[in-house]
């Protein structure tokens, strides 16, 4: 009887500190929960929507001014194909600027206006924005400069004799699989430790393997952009997206407060973190479109503008400084483009004056030929107007 007594008091004690331990690790627990089911197909678009709900995050304040205007133009008929390419990809958002002015506005999917949509490698693009500014004031002058010299942790990893540019053209040669369909790939590996709150610069830190030579080829890796980020936080001391809410968000005069994504040291997750309305998208895109001129302010120097967004990436690959630029560019007006997974856009064709912002769901990215036909429908429709 003493016997089962003492057993009964142990499994107690047991019960009670692991309902602790459960309790403790509920946050944690829940995030990693939201990345198993982060992309199901009945909770997708919603998430995408509601990413603060899911991950921890900070806000970046969009600053007392009253939001910048965007005119309303003359509304356009979209071309014929888009419907039913908007039904296919699961598009949930559509903001068209022509010389401007806003001229279509498209909501999908029971999303809203005021949605505060998740950017992913978006974001890429505007952190360029930001190291644009810090290469034109002398903060980060030499692009050629090693980028353990600005973060020090990366001595001994793969990035150890990689350039700022080299991670500025995604040619940094480090071993990374992008795989978003592999549970185990190093892209998800880092999804798990941004849902348990570790430190995305210890990931960046472990990395060892490489690939290919610093320089020597274009290899698209997500962590690259984290890398510019601690290049960006070394040089300066601050969170990146202090300076870029500084710099180019709060004059740019969102309607709605963004925020960002952040790993458990509050470190913001600057390669994929950031969530804005389509209208706001737009506005970034608006910025580039007049070479980093807002309301008569120069806020991104414009030889920036079109250094990031002409052909930079080594062997001819159709990269520049964070921006996607197609390698047949120059037919079809010079475009350019910002992306992220699951279908996000900030299309812009100087030649046309037009600006398309879209958000998506579609969980189908990357089926053979998507991509080709996103940017057919983008040019189609900038072409048309």
């Amino acid at each position: 009887m003493r016997f089962i007594r003492l057993a009964l008091r142990g499994l107690l004690v047991l019960v009670l500190v692991l309902a602790a331990a459960a309790l403790w690790k509920r946050e944690e627990i829940t995030r990693l929960l939201a990345v198993n089911s982060l992309f199901t197909a009945e909770k997708i678009t919603s998430n995408f929507s509601h990413m603060d709900q899911l991950f921890l995050t900070r806000p970046l304040p969009r600053g007392a001014a009253p939001a910048s205007v965007l005119p309303k133009g003359a509304p356009i008929t979209l071309p014929q194909s888009m419907p039913a390419w908007i039904e296919a990809r699961w598009v949930t958002a559509m903001v068209v600027l022509k010389d401007g002015q806003l001229v279509h506005e498209a909501y999908y999917r029971g999303t809203a206006p005021e949605d505060l949509r998740i950017s992913w490698s978006v974001a890429k693009s505007f952190l360029s924005a930001l190291f644009g500014t810090l290469h034109a004031d002398g903060t980060i002058p030499d692009l050629n400069a090693q980028v353990v010299q600005f973060a020090p942790v990366l001595k001994g990893s793969a990035y150890d004799g990689a350039t700022i540019r080299d991670v500025l053209t995604m040619s940094s040669g480090v071993a990374f699989n992008e795989d978003y369909l592999d549970f185990d790939s190093d892209i998800n590996r880092m999804g798990r430790v941004l849902a348990l709150g570790g430190s995305i610069d210890s990931f960046a830190a472990g990395l060892t393997g490489r690939e290919a030579e610093p320089g020597s080829r274009m290899h698209y890796v997500s962590i690259d952009t984290h890398v510019l980020g601690m290049v960006i936080a070394g040089a300066t001391g601050r969170d990146p997206a202090d300076l870029l809410d500084e710099r180019i968000i709060q004059p740019l005069g969102l309607e709605r407060a963004p925020y960002y994504l952040t790993d458990g040291e509050g470190v913001s997750f600057v390669l994929g973190g950031l969530n804005l309305t389509t209208r706001d998208y737009a506005r970034m895109g608006q910025l580039f479109l007049q070479d980093g001129q807002w309301q008569g302010r120069q806020l991104v120097p414009a030889d920036w503008v079109a250094q990031s967004t002409a052909l930079q990436a080594p062997g001819g690959a159709g990269y520049g400084y964070q921006w996607w630029v197609p390698v047949d560019s120059a037919d079809h007006g010079n475009d350019y483009f910002a992306h992220g997974i699951y279908g996000q856009y900030i299309y812009i064709n100087p030649a046309h004056a037009v600006v398309i912002a879209v958000n998506s769901a579609d969980r189908s990215f990357k089926e053979p030929g998507v991509e080709d036909g996103n940017l057919a429908q983008l040019r189609g429709l900038a072409e048309s107007l």
